[in-house]
This record gives structure tokens, sequence and C-alpha cells, in this order.
């Protein structure tokens, strides 16, 4: 197939675009900047410059595709300005492949209703739709994430915080088990199908703060949920840090034929690669 993909030279994009490439698909990249089409160019992709307001350049990716993969997304302050252009993104491909019974994957994300719902619509129109919902870490080398984030608070406040107990847990995928699941689900699932990127289906936050606490050499501490407010201001999500969200991944290996494979998320910390820098 000829694949359009939007987020092509991202965290798990440029995996993904790696992955179709040696199953002997052929690529066309979306992305922004200089570096992203320089880096998609030494991989072998067409590469598309533009960004996800560019609706022209999207109706002519889809257009020349025989599947499509979604993974572009704003990340700002404005998360729901952000859904909103999720979703006119997904109406604009949408819209092209109607009818062609061609893949569509796109990628879920927190509070995304109207988009999981368009493009659960789009499978009752000829579209092979399937939503891929990850983990809320996608981990290994390059991770630029809430863990980093988190990483980076402790060292500047020179604690490693837990709130209350602990004991809520986060989900949790390498990045190279995401982009296989990707691919997978491009070619062969179900229309409709709503799918768990999920590794680690819930690892206690006190075992993540534990982890950065040793490797940082800082105290591992438990703070309040009011305390929690200041203390994780800098990412903005301490109602996040305090979540208790763990998911399972089983109906989705079974659908796919897909197992996770690699290092869990506490594995992969341990590896020391996140606190080089």
């Amino acid at each position: 197939m000829r694949v359009f993909v939007t987020g092509a030279s991202g965290h798990v994009g440029s995996i993904i675009v790696h992955n179709l490439i040696n199953a002997g698909h052929k690529v066309i990249g979306l992305t922004h900047s200089d570096n992203g089409a320089a880096s998609l160019k030494e991989t072998g992709v067409e590469v598309l410059r533009g960004d996800l307001d560019d609706l022209d350049n999207l109706r002519s990716g889809a257009a020349a595709a025989d599947g499509v993969i979604h993974l572009a997304f704003k990340h700002s302050s404005d998360f729901a300005g952000s859904l909103a252009t999720d979703l006119l993104v997904i109406e604009t491909i949408g819209a092209v492949l109607k009818g062609s019974g061609k893949p569509f994957v796109a990628t879920g994300h927190f509070n995304g209703t109207a988009s999981d719902n368009a493009m659960f619509a789009l499978a009752e129109h000829g579209v092979r739709t399937s939503i891929v919902h990850l983990s809320p870490s996608v981990h290994g080398e390059g991770d630029t994430g809430f863990v980093p984030r988190l990483i980076k608070i402790a060292r500047d406040k020179g604690i490693s915080a837990y709130i209350g107990d602990g004991c809520n847990r986060w989900p949790a995928i390498h990045r190279l088990d995401a982009a296989h699941l990707f691919l997978l689900a491009l070619e062969k699932a179900p229309a409709g199908s709503r799918l768990d990127g999920v590794g680690d289906e819930g690892i206690p936050f006190r075992d993540i703060a534990g982890v950065i606490s040793r490797h940082l050499n800082v105290p591992l501490v438990s703070i309040s949920r009011e305390e929690a407010e200041s203390h994780f201001s800098f990412l903005g999500f301490s109602a996040i840090a305090a979540l208790d969200i763990p998911r399972s991944s089983v109906l989705t290996q079974e659908l796919l034929e897909w197992r996770p494979i690699q290092p869990g998320l506490i594995a992969d910390l341990e590896q020391g690669h996140y606190f080089k820098n």
C-alpha cells in the first residue's frame, strides 16, 4: 500500500514509518519541520510539507494513498482547540476515503469523544476505520512525554513526589510495541475497531516516582492533593498524576494477534537513558 502518515517524523511515527517500509509499503509522510523532512527523505519517504491546518494538503495526501495513519496532534494549552482541530482533520480525510474500503487508523485522545464518534461513523460509510488509544506513557528512547517531565520536576525541586499513598496506577506502552500495533491495525483491523495500546496494565505511580528518586538521588516524598497543584504546576497535570486508570489490551491482543514484547516502563527507566541529560 501507499500509506499517508500524519506526524510521520514523531516519537512513534518515525518507528511506524520504518515498520511500514520494512513490510513493503510506501509512505507519504506529513511533516511541518525541515529536520522532519530531511529525516523522512533519508528513509525513502515521499514528503508532504504542511501542518494540520492545511486541509487541502490533507486531502491531497489522503487521495494519493491506499490507507491513512493519523498520528499528528496539536499539543498546546488550548486542549479543546486541539481536539477541535483533530476532529476537523478526521472529517477532512474521511470525506476523501468514504466508500473506498481503505483503512484509516487514528490515534484516540483523552476526552476525544467527538473524534472517536466521527471515526465510528465513517465505518458505516465504507471506510475501514480503527482507533488506537495509547497509554498515557509511551516510553522509549526520545520520549518527550509525561515521564521526562516528571524527571525534570524532580531535578528542579529536589524531590520525587507521588500523591497520597501513590497506589494510583498508570498504564504504559513501549513505543516499539505501539508502532507495531498501528501497523497491524492498518493491515487487518476490522472496521470500527477500538484498540488499546497497553503494555503495562497499571503501574503504581509511587513505583515510577521511586525509580526517579533512586536515579536522581533525591528523596521520595508523599504529597497531598493540595500540594500537588503547586508541585506539578509545570505539567499542569496534577489531576492526571492522581488518576487511577488501569487498562487492559487483552481483547486487542486477541483481535490482531499482537503481543507487547518490549521492556515495561519500570525496566525502561532502570536502563538509565532517561537520566542522561
